[in-house]
């Protein structure tokens, strides 16, 4: 299968849990390209934890970036050059789930946004949001960039409290699939992520 991209309508939605929950449901190897910031848990041991994933099976970053920003401030400050031919998925057997820096336009470098390079790789892409206030601006404005680049969104995954007049909204404007909602989880342990993931998402959804 295709390796899937999961982005974020923002920052702090909930893209990781998310993406740790559909590697392990997948079965699948985990890569974060550029991590910006490294004094708190990087996303990839977050997704190690979370999905009970072995090390090995998680893709070492491209960039690795002390400073937690942008990642195209984060490498200035950290006196570091991206290079964007660097960011390119690597080939693995199996699945593969591929997650961004904050939102699709979130600068890479100071002429790429993370959406530029997305659309270079053509890969299917799922939009994390939240269910939030706001969220219907959001999704919509992002659900826009992606369909303005031709990249082929799989739909949205949202994370939250249930509003199903939101969800609807954002479906019916969009036409883009609901893919599910990952209640919030206390505690998020990786037990309760998967049960979860698992009584609110189909995983053919991911795999057709």
């Amino acid at each position: 299968m295709s390796p899937i991209v999961v982005t974020g309508t923002d920052t702090g939605v909930g893209k990781t849990v998310f993406a740790a929950a559909l590697t392990r449901a997948l079965g699948a190897r985990y890569w974060k390209p550029v991590q910006a910031g490294l004094d708190e848990a990087t996303d990839s041991a977050s997704v190690v934890e979370l999905a009970k994933l072995s090390p090995e099976r998680v893709i070492p970053e491209a960039y690795r970036l002390k400073t937690p920003a942008s990642p195209h401030i984060a490498a200035e400050i950290d006196g570091v050059a991206i290079d964007v031919d660097r960011l390119t998925p690597p080939e693995v057997d199996g699945p593969l789930v591929i997650e961004g820096a904050g939102g699709l336009l979130v600068p890479l470098t100071r002429s790429v946004l993370t959406i530029d390079l997305f659309a270079r790789w053509g890969l299917p892409v799922v939009l994390v949001a939240r269910t939030g206030l706001g969220t219907i601006n959001h999704t919509l404005l992002s659900l826009e960039a992606l369909r303005g680049r031709r990249i082929s969104a799989l739909g949205v995954a949202f994370v939250g409290d249930a509003q199903p007049d939101s969800i609807a909204t954002i479906a019916a404007f969009s036409g883009v699939k609901v893919l599910g909602r990952l209640p919030r989880l206390d505690p998020l342990t990786p037990e309760t992520l998967a049960a979860a993931f698992a009584a609110a998402f189909d995983v053919e959804d991911f795999t057709s």
